[in-house]
């Protein structure tokens, strides 16, 4: 069942899959607001939306033209459908007034309330935290109730697993859940009670699946998520106050926004093309600047492409840096296939000093720590990017490992970085084996067996289109590999 699943979330970014799972929920609540089983107008609820919808829009586009910054329309119009779902639908002109205040403010979020180009806050949780203090009109997280919890969950539950944030959502939702029947046991409440109230009467589903994993303002590692998932579910029981202000949604989440700021990569970067190599067939080398970027060999950037009839994929995408920081230039290099994405079609045709947007700055997938683990680099297609970054910095800093690369590929006129592998080869004795899969098929058993005689006692470093990790994964699971040996890349909403 999963691999039906990531086959189709594959095909889609993460903004993608998020913006069209908030127009479910808003025409689910309309459907169901129409038979009676949620208390409000249907068609109040979608006039709110189309009002949040397209005034946001024109919020987001002036202050872009001001401040001479592309435009990312979905993240736009997802800020505006999470408002639609947590902010009463409007029934009078005041009501669409006030609507409109909670827009600007959201939008102008993006642009004022940042440092050096950089989010702090949600901008849907930060408007509705300032309305409620200046205007005394609270959010109403109305999404959060039984009618609509199954439509939450499902959708929910392929946003987390498209963004691998599981473990951020679990450490928040069991955090959740714990502190409330803790406090209810505490004060002698009823606990049979207090589950069901979070669990069916509360946005806490919504909350974890769309609003806690916002990328922007999420910590850049596994482990920093989990300790950010923890800290909100603590502080998601609405029995903790500081004198009259009581623990809401809103503030718990602009709070753990402050945490993750402060655990985060500050970065964001207007970076000119320097220059455009081709490296292998469809292959390119894109070049720019290094600004004085700190990175860690194998972690990943969101890079931002301003251009024209942007499709449905989008104008963002993240890409592992393939330089090494020991370089004095960023390299990402792009495959590039048919048919293309307005993106990757618009990337192609960069000229020199064009300008594209780098921030984010994220990952794990990166070597350990530990010198001595014995390790082997498994590349699938451009997946080899990381290990380009990865074995470019032992060559510069002379550091010696026991690595044995396999670089999976079509045919010979694929292969990207041979120079960085015959060097890493000659000076470090890495060992790279190369698989064309039109002449001897694809890595299987006896390939790693043959290559590896104690790749038992190695670590797996995976990297590739989706479905070549997961073959990957699969066969070295059916060898007896423990997932604790098995490290996979990942970048979120990549097409």
């Amino acid at each position: 069942m999963s691999n039906p699943i990531d086959n189709f979330l594959n095909r889609i970014t993460m903004y993608r899959l998020v913006l069209y799972y908030l127009i479910v929920l808003v025409l689910a609540t309309a459907g169901l607001s129409y038979f009676h089983l949620l208390n409000y107008d249907p068609v109040a609820v979608i006039l709110s939306a189309a009002f949040l919808y397209f005034f946001s829009g024109f919020v987001n586009d002036f202050f872009a033209k001001i401040y001479r910054v592309p435009a990312n329309v979905e993240s736009v119009y997802i800020t505006a459908l999470i408002l639609t779902l947590i902010v009463a639908p409007a029934k009078s002109v005041t009501d669409f007034f006030f609507l409109g205040i909670v827009a600007i403010i959201a939008m102008t979020s993006k642009y004022i309330l940042n440092i050096n180009g950089k989010h702090i806050f949600n901008p849907a949780a930060i408007a509705v935290v300032i309305t409620a203090f200046f205007l005394n009109r609270p959010a109403d997280w109305w999404i959060g109730n039984p009618y609509m919890l199954p439509f939450v969950i499902a959708g929910g539950l392929l946003v987390v697993r498209k963004i691998r944030r599981e473990n951020m959502v679990f450490g928040f939702l069991i955090s959740a859940i714990f502190i409330i029947v803790g406090s209810s046991w505490i004060n002698s409440n009823n606990i049979i009670t207090s589950l069901s109230q979070v669990l069916f009467h509360s946005p806490l589903f919504f909350f974890a699946f769309v609003m806690l994993t916002e990328p922007l303002t999420t910590p850049p590692t596994d482990m920093l998520q989990i300790i950010y998932g923890i800290l909100v579910g603590i502080l998601f029981n609405p029995n903790i106050h500081l004198g009259n202000i009581y623990s809401t949604p809103e503030l718990v989440l602009v709070a753990g926004n402050i945490f993750s700021y402060l655990a985060s990569p500050k970065e964001k970067l207007l970076l000119p093309l320097k220059e455009k190599v081709k490296i292998a067939n469809k292959t390119y080398d894109f070049i720019f600047p290094k600004n004085n970027l700190s990175f860690i060999p194998g972690q990943y950037m969101e890079w931002t492409l301003a251009h024209n009839n942007v499709d449905d994929r989008g104008n963002r995408r993240y890409f592992t840096m393939a330089s090494s920081p020991t370089e004095d230039n960023i390299r990402l290099g792009v495959k590039f296939y048919e048919p293309a994405s307005s993106y990757k079609k618009a990337m192609l045709v960069m000229d020199q000093n064009q300008e594209i947007i780098a921030g984010q700055r994220t990952g794990d997938f990166t070597m350990p720590s530990d010198r001595n683990k014995k390790l082997v680099f498994m590349a699938g297609g451009i997946g080899v990017t990381p290990f380009r970054s990865m074995l470019k910095y032992l060559i510069d800093t002379n550091e010696r490992r026991d690595i044995v690369v396999f670089y999976s590929d079509k045919n010979e006129t694929e292969i990207a970085y041979k120079d960085i592998f015959d060097e890493a080869q000659q000076k470090l004795g890495i060992k790279t084996v190369y698989v064309c899969t039109e002449k001897t098929g694809r890595i299987n058993d006896k390939i790693i067996v043959q290559e590896i005689p104690d790749f038992k006692d190695r670590y797996f470093y995976l990297s590739g289109p989706h479905a070549m990790v997961a073959g990957f994964e699969t066969l070295l699971k059916n060898l007896g590999m423990g997932t604790s040996h098995i490290k996979t890349d990942f970048f979120p909403g990549y097409v």
